[in-house]
């Protein structure tokens, strides 16, 4: 799992850097803080160990090269050039540090940094680095937009042609399409969370490779398509436990991208409950929000064991971004989420009791 992450003068970020809870970890922030550079840069380094050792024994300039395309492909800089992704006006080089915990216990780590007019990461060596390809876990990220309704024939475009869409969509499409495992092999809970979905949506979607993926009731079987988008952002959750893509205690950390989106506020409580119950099992889980039914579902169904860290991120007008971390949602000294709702619940009262000048 993620422990640790630093980022300097990489894109919005200044002098940042967020230590993870081993369960479940809530981001929040106004829109260009950086919640999903943060999600996207942790997803690349945890997955970049696999890719690492696929290649056989290798060294820093192909671990380099190997991060530097995964980057690429995930920020889409402009010119395609790693430089682009510096944060603007730094004098100094972006720096990127991560840490990881091992099965064993041992730390892992990799520390590189990215210079204005670079074409790739620099790798410097430190004594955690050693273990940086054991890391092989490999994490899940599923993207803000749904993407059952555009499968089909997705994935031999994203190969062929330059498509505006980041590595995330591609590696979920690949995910999606793994066979799935046999009953057994799930994880009991993993079980009972794909059963909960398919009661939710009223059925089951079926992939039945190339990205032709259909639902099925227990009267008739229809087009993904005609389903709508909040199931479908539920089935793509269901098919990654069904592949054992999430599989507590196997796999490697689930990113989750604003959640909430296409879903009806109604299913909140019952996502929130499966991915609680997913950590409690050996889930690590980074996910971002702009909800406050999400957020309140996460205080109001944890306790004390579940470890659920929430990290406000806050832009700075001098620039930069600073990270407020808490093991409470209450606890946040500042969300502009809460203070929305607040603002809102006050201006409904004071028209409630006549001070709205109609």
């Amino acid at each position: 799992m993620i422990t640790h992450l630093e980022l300097d003068n990489f894109t919005v970020f200044d002098k940042f850097q967020i230590k993870f809870s081993p369960k479940i970890n809530v981001i929040i922030g106004e829109n260009g803080s950086g919640k999903t550079h943060l999600l996207k840069m942790a997803y690349a380094l945890s997955g970049g160990p696999g890719l690492f050792k696929k290649q056989g024994d290798a060294g820093n300039q192909d671990l380099a090269q190997t991060l530097t395309t995964s980057l690429l492909r995930l920020f889409l800089p402009m010119d395609g050039k790693p430089g682009k992704l510096h944060r603007t006006g730094a004098d100094e080089s972006a720096r990127i540090k991560a840490e990881f915990l091992l099965e064993n216990g041992e730390q892992a780590g990799i520390h590189a940094t990215i210079h204005n007019n670079s074409r790739s990461l620099a790798i410097h060596d430190h004594d955690y680095q050693k273990n940086y390809a054991g890391y092989d876990r490999e994490p899940a990220f599923i993207p803000t937009k749904e993407m059952i309704s555009f499968m089909k024939g997705f994935g031999s475009l994203y190969e062929k042609y330059a498509l505006s869409f980041d590595q995330t969509y591609y590696d979920t499409f690949r995910l999606l399409e793994l066979p799935e495992l046999r009953r057994d092999a799930l994880h009991q809970k993993t079980r009972w969370a794909m059963s909960e979905i398919e009661t939710i949506c009223g059925g089951r979607f079926l992939f039945h490779g190339g990205g032709n993926v259909t639902f099925k009731t227990h009267q008739a079987e229809y087009s993904a398509n005609v389903i709508a988008e909040g199931f479908r952002k539920a089935g793509i959750l269901g098919r990654l436990m069904e592949t054992g893509a999430i599989q507590p205690g196997v796999g490697g950390t689930l990113f989750w991208d604003e959640p909430e989106a296409n879903m009806n506020p109604k299913l909140m409580k019952l996502l929130v409950e499966i991915l609680l119950e997913l950590s409690r099992n050996g889930q690590q889980i980074v996910l971002a929000t702009h909800d406050y039914v999400t957020l309140k579902w996460f205080d109001l169904l944890t306790n004390a064991q579940d470890h659920v860290r929430f990290h406000a991120l806050r832009r700075l007008e001098s620039g930069g971004v600073v990270c407020e971390s808490c093991d409470g949602y209450l606890q946040l000294k500042e969300s502009e989420i809460t203070a929305t709702f607040s603002e809102l619940y006050d201006a409904d009262v004071e028209r409630a009791l006549g001070g709205g000048g109609s």
